[in-house]
């Protein structure tokens, strides 16, 4: 599958190595590919391309958003036509939003008019993108949302592909609100309470 990360920072660098050693076709979409954010970034990932926005998009099955949600308005109009790729929001609005709009997911459907938008990989921190298996507990979990069936199956499949146990189904476009609390619930566990970014979520069931 080819697969456009839009955002070389953090999470998209862990997302870009696992979904690359899985076999997929990865590259970053970045406004500089000369700066020195985007330099860092290949030292981290190795194998794969970086390009503009725009360069990266059109060749892609998916496209993976991992910037500020505030940055997805000024970068909608470079995703190109985007109505039969998957779009995938893997920001959160907590500190800052694009306004008017609650979220980056919002924005994405209202801006782009696309249905094949869902909320993904947001639910945890970058360390556990990169390596998503616990010893004695196997591969953690990650959560997804959004109207689109098959765009959700395309996100649990990506998921599976970089290690994660199961990718639960939150809901619909109406969950995603409650997919970002959720990330704040691991926030505050994880970084306000102190326990430690090595920490992760899973859902067992008796």
């Amino acid at each position: 599958m080819n697969i456009a990360i839009i955002g070389s920072g953090n999470v998209g660098s862990a997302l870009a190595s696992g979904l690359h050693k899985a076999g997929h076709t990865v590259s970053f979409g970045v406004r500089n590919p000369a700066s020195a954010k985007s330099e860092k970034a290949a030292t981290l990932v190795t194998g794969v391309a970086f390009s503009t926005v725009r360069e990266a998009c059109a060749g892609a099955d998916v496209i993976i958003l991992t910037t500020p949600p505030e940055a997805v308005l000024a970068l909608v109009t470079e995703l190109g036509d985007v109505k039969k790729k998957v779009l995938i929001d893997a920001t959160n609005s907590i500190r800052t939003r694009p306004e008017p709009y609650a979220t980056a997911f919002h924005a994405l459907k209202a801006i782009t008019q696309s249905e094949k938008v869902v909320k993904c990989f947001n639910s945890t921190g970058f360390e556990n993108m990169a390596n998503p298996v616990y010893p004695g507990f196997g591969g953690i979990d990650m959560f997804c949302a959004g109207n689109d069936a098959e765009s959700k199956k395309v996100a649990q499949q990506l998921a599976a592909d970089i290690g994660f146990g199961a990718c639960w189904d939150f809901g619909g476009d109406d969950k995603v609100e409650l997919l970002e609390k959720f990330a704040l619930s691991w926030i505050n566990l994880a970084i306000m309470q102190g326990h430690g970014r090595n920490l992760a979520f899973r859902v067992v069931k008796r």
